[in-house]
């Protein structure tokens, strides 16, 4: 089987993943730093890993981890062995940690979240109509960034102050590019930062859900103190990330698509449409790190072994013409079924799907709204993913507003 590189600079994603799906629905892969694992690449056996149990997430299983091979300063190690959360457990603990957090995200419970991201979202379209005449503006940083942080903070109880410290440290915790000397302290700082928010949440507890954790570890279900910390570190780190890449990423297709982009604006497709499109298309999610199996398990053609590592390669996987047909490659708005799996699948589904759904449902129509002759700054062929091979992630998005609805810019 012929080894694929993950190239840690991701330029060229899309053929990355287009040769991850030649290689067949298993793929042998070398991660940023040398290590060795397979990738599932084909929607149809991602949906049967996902629900096999003889594929875990503990670590201890990795011939690699156990053999000694993996250093301590390998810059993805924060998502290989984050620390105990639902992320790295299975079974009854991965039950007894999801359904704490489930419980808040429940589509009713996120669904009365919507006025308050509604005046976020308002609230920075405001600072942009606010901006000069035709200066030159990165979408990414003033508004898809600022929202889905905003909103998971709220709901996790993480003061403002606390952001700009969260982004520096999880710019290092994705990059493929932290310089391994930087990796345990980077890993330890965010535990430590971490730790100081669920402190001060038990000595002051509010209405959140790290408060919420909190109380239902003195009440009987035994969260212990790094659950409790990892937990939060997880949900913050995954409920402002996909969000970010997900706005951003609708933004460049409809820009890159004007006939589409022209229907969704006159209302002949709707944004759902759109935004779960852009969730297969262009998901934001590249690869998932990091299982485990426990046996010699067959992927159809090949088999993956018992103690390697397995990655679920959803970039490669949203493409599978198995599944989409032959149009695969193509984005289109109006596709139907659309039955993608970007938010994962099964008993593994990302519990944070609907808020982030929500999110980019009210942003994005909004956004549409009041600049309506949004344009691209740059042709995208100039626009350049950051070094993280699991997010599909921008640098930036350089955008030109043109004139807000409603009213001249100044």
């Amino acid at each position: 089987m012929t080894r694929i590189a993950l190239d840690p600079f991701v330029r060229d994603l899309d053929g990355e993943s287009a040769a991850l799906r030649a290689a067949g629905p298993l793929a042998e892969v070398e991660l940023p730093g040398g290590v060795h694992v397979y990738a599932v690449t084909r929607h149809a056996e991602a949906r049967a890993l996902l629900t096999d149990s003889r594929v875990v997430k503990d670590i201890n299983v990795w011939n690699a981890w156990r053999r000694g091979e993996i250093p301590v300063d390998w810059p993805l190690i924060g998502l290989a062995n984050p620390g105990r959360s639902m992320l790295t457990v299975d079974g009854a603990d991965h039950r007894r940690l999801r359904t704490l957090v489930a419980q808040a995200l429940t589509v009713k419970r996120v669904e009365r979240l919507r006025a308050g991201i509604e005046a976020l979202t308002n609230a920075s379209l405001e600072k942009l109509a606010a901006l000069p005449a035709g200066q030159q503006v990165d979408l990414k940083a003033e508004f898809a960034y600022p929202l889905p942080m905003n909103v998971i903070s709220e709901l996790m109880g993480v003061d403002a102050a606390d952001h700009p410290r969260l982004k520096e440290l999880f710019e290092k915790f994705f990059s493929t590019q932290t310089p391994p000397e930087e990796v345990p302290q980077m890993m330890a700082d965010l535990g430590t930062l971490f730790t100081k928010i669920v402190d001060d949440k038990r000595a002051n507890p509010g209405d959140d859900l790290t408060s919420a954790l909190i109380a239902a570890s003195e009440n009987g279900d035994h969260l212990t103190d790094e659950e409790i910390v990892n937990t939060l570190q997880l949900i913050i780190a995954a409920g402002h990330e996909t969000t970010i890449s997900l706005i951003v990423n609708v933004v460049e297709a409809l820009q890159t698509h004007p006939e589409q982009r022209k229907k969704v604006l006159n209302g002949e497709i709707g944004w759902d449409g759109v935004i779960e499109e852009t969730l297969r298309w262009n998901t934001p999610t590249s690869h998932v790190l990091i299982r485990f199996a426990t046996e010699d398990i067959e992927v159809g053609d090949k088999i993956l072994p018992k103690g390697e590592g397995l990655i679920v390669s959803f970039g490669a996987l949203g493409r599978d013409e198995e599944q989409y047909g032959p149009t695969a490659g193509d984005f289109d708005a109006a596709r139907t079924p659309n039955r993608h799996i970007a938010f994962g699948h099964g008993p593994h589904v990302c519990p944070g799907a609907a808020l982030s759904r929500l999110e980019a449902g009210i942003a994005l129509p909004a956004l549409y709204e009041r600049f309506p002759e949004l344009d691209l700054a740059v042709p995208a062929s100039e626009l350049r993913n950051k070094p993280i091979v699991t997010q599909n992630d921008l640098y930036e998005l350089p955008v030109e507003l043109g004139c807000p609805f409603g009213g001249d810019k100044k």
